[in-house]
């Protein structure tokens, strides 16, 4: 079954090249969205089941389609490579992305331009594929802009509203600040090590390079922009936020199973680069925790249920980096699994919220679902647990290695920090179920949820309460390297594991208290000093003002300046002076043939003479 492995990204791509040539009616092309990928899904269990059963020799399986190119020495291919990481990857991808299908055939179902949204779904996975299932780093970078279009394709899928179109606009352009570093970075990696095949040339670099070289850190710092640029994190997170305009299953497959995923799998994929950079892999923590918490603030202060969500994601993708930071490898590729699961769980939930609400999307008109929403309450109930770590949930299993390895690591404050950022991430999440479930009803829903759209939130219950028992069976020890969070330490790891099962516990009361119990309460956060903090938190830290002061504003300015454009000014000057040339030269055709006759004689004279005599 290891042979069919390239019938992976086919199966979705061939999905898309129907949905775009074959004019389908919306049964049929949900049909063929959805199907597609529920095959690759289908084949990656196939795949994994022969891998982790009989596994191939040195845990690995290559396979080489053909050469992509060759000029010179240069020769690279359209290879595949699986291994354990790769296994754990295309299941979230096709997995989750498979009930994101199903949930989008119902809520899409009224939209007439279904066929171009199923295409757009169906190229965005298989270009995800691509970029895990990729054996070098020039293919993977064709799966790394590929999600980039399809994202920016998707974010403005209703682009008849210009603000649409300019969140998708910002989310292309802030991700290609990335894209550029990281392409930087695979250029000196080339050029120093001479591949750009992934194992090939973490072997040279580990052969050639000293740890802490300046060429490893300075590749490593490159590589993290990128990762930062496509999974939001500082100081490239400004785009996230606005990727809320696209439809709700488009926020569920970026946020939970697909291109926010994509930084934290680079710097997973060439941890070997980072050991040999501690510098760069310590920037990846500290990148990590300042996101997590600048996220986490910014959380407790919006109104909008999708942005809360979109906070949420980029918190826990910084949690993910921190725990790559701090040496816990297979944590925070455990948290990247288990997210995938209650992330795709809330937004899916939230997008069921506004499609029986009239499409409202702010908090405060909401309130009293529990009873008038049952499905959509349990769901976010369960969904909000995970996220805030509560016990024996999945969120709360590889949130608690993730910890764990930056306390094994001896880093106590950022370790102190990390455990801030989980308390913040439990009232952030129980405060919208509070105020969106609890409390008076302001909104009553006008419409329930289809089969199609509430049986994925039902599948999602299942792995997001017990997602963590999947934890200790990801074939992730031939791939990575013992993790931090794989020490034992001193006390053991039940004390550790009870001290943080009480700060979700601590985060829920604390929600508990200000956005039911007393709501009168939380009105003090809402004035003076407090109340100008939580606008400043609200708006992303200033974050887009100050993007735009440094760099929009004059170059807008400068497009304003130049809205005659300088290029065009030279070239309507060669034309005028043309023009004006032959409007002298024009005189000289006066039609007499006395003239004509004076000039030819002239000419011929000093044609005579130009050449005989000079």
């Amino acid at each position: 079954m290891l042979d069919y492995l390239w019938l992976v990204p086919l199966l979705p791509l061939l999905g898309f090249t129907v949905l775009v040539f074959v004019p389908l009616p919306r049964l049929a092309a949900a049909s063929v969205g959805v199907g597609s990928v529920s095959m690759a899904f289908l084949v990656v269990v196939l795949i994994a089941i022969e891998f982790l059963t009989s596994p191939p020799p040195g845990n690995y399986f290559s396979q080489t389609l053909w050469t992509w190119m060759q000029v010179g020495d240069f020769h690279p291919t359209f290879g595949l490579y699986l291994d354990g990481l790769t296994i754990v990857m295309l299941s979230v991808i096709t997995g989750v992305g498979s009930l994101i299908h199903l949930y989008s055939s119902g809520y899409m179902w009224d939209d007439e331009c279904m066929p171009r949204y199923f295409a757009y779904l169906n190229l965005f996975v298989c270009a995800m594929l691509m970029l895990v299932l990729a054996d070098n780093l020039l293919l993977l970078f064709l799966g790394w802009e590929g999600v980039g279009l399809c994202s920016y394709l998707l974010i403005g899928f209703w682009y008849k509203d210009p603000e649409n179109g300019l969140a998708a606009r910002k989310a292309f352009v802030v991700t290609r600040v990335g894209d550029a570093f990281m392409a930087i970075g695979m250029f000196l990696l080339f050029a120093n090590l001479g591949t750009i095949n992934i194992q090939e040339l973490v072997a040279r670099a580990t052969a050639e390079w000293a740890v802490g070289s300046g060429i490893a850190v300075a590749a490593c710092l490159l590589l993290l922009g990128g990762a930062a640029g496509k999974s939001a994190q500082m100081p490239l997170q400004t785009w996230l936020p606005d990727a809320m305009a696209g439809p709700t299953p488009v926020s569920a497959l970026i946020h939970a199973a697909t291109m926010v995923t994509a930084g934290v799998y680079l710097i997973a994929r060439t941890h070997g680069l980072y050991e040999l950079a501690p510098v760069a892999q310590y920037a990846v923590a500290i990148v990590g925790l300042v996101t997590l918490l600048v996220a986490g603030f910014s959380a407790l202060t919006q109104t909008d249920i999708k942005r809360i969500l979109a906070y949420s994601t980029i918190s826990q993708i910084g949690y993910m980096f921190f725990g790559l930071g701090v040496g816990a490898w297979a944590a925070s590729i455990s948290h990247l699994m288990t997210h995938a699961f209650f992330k795709a769980l809330l937004f899916m939930t939230a997008g069921s919220v506004i499609f029986c609400l009239h499409h409202k999307q702010d908090i405060f008109e909401m309130g009293g679902l529990r009873t008038r929403m049952p499905v959509a309450f349990w769901s976010f109930v369960i969904g909000s647990a995970c996220l805030a770590g509560f016990p024996l949930t999945s969120g709360f299993v590889s949130k608690d290695q993730i910890l764990l390895g930056a306390f094994n690591s001896h880093e106590y404050l950022l370790f102190a920090l990390g455990v801030l950022g989980a308390l913040i991430t439990a009232i952030y999440s129980f405060r919208l179920v509070f105020i969106v479930f609890f409390g008076e009803a302001k909104t009553e829903p006008d419409r329930t949820q289809t089969w199609n759209m509430a049986s994925p939130l039902m599948v999602l219950w299942v792995f997001s309460l017990l997602g963590g028992m999947l934890v200790p069976l990801l074939p992730l020890d031939n791939v990575l390297p013992l993790g931090s969070h794989q020490i034992e330490h001193e006390g053991g790891h039940m004390m550790f594991t009870l001290a943080m099962g009480a700060v979700p516990i601590v985060g829920i009361a604390i929600a508990w208290f200000f956005f039911y119990k007393k709501p009168q309460a939380a009105q003090v956060f809402t004035t003076g000093l407090w109340g100008k903090l939580g606008d400043f938190w609200r708006s992303g830290w200033g974050f887009d003002k100050l993007y735009d002061t440094l760099f929009v504003n004059p170059f807008m300015a400068l497009a304003e300046a130049n809205r005659s454009d300088i290029v065009d000014s030279f070239n309507g000057g060669i034309a005028a002076l043309s023009r004006q040339l032959h409007s002298v030269l024009s005189y000289s055709q006066s039609g007499r043939a006395r003239w004509y006759i004076t000039c030819m004689v002239f000419g011929l004279v000093f044609t005579v003479y130009a050449v005989v005599i000079v």
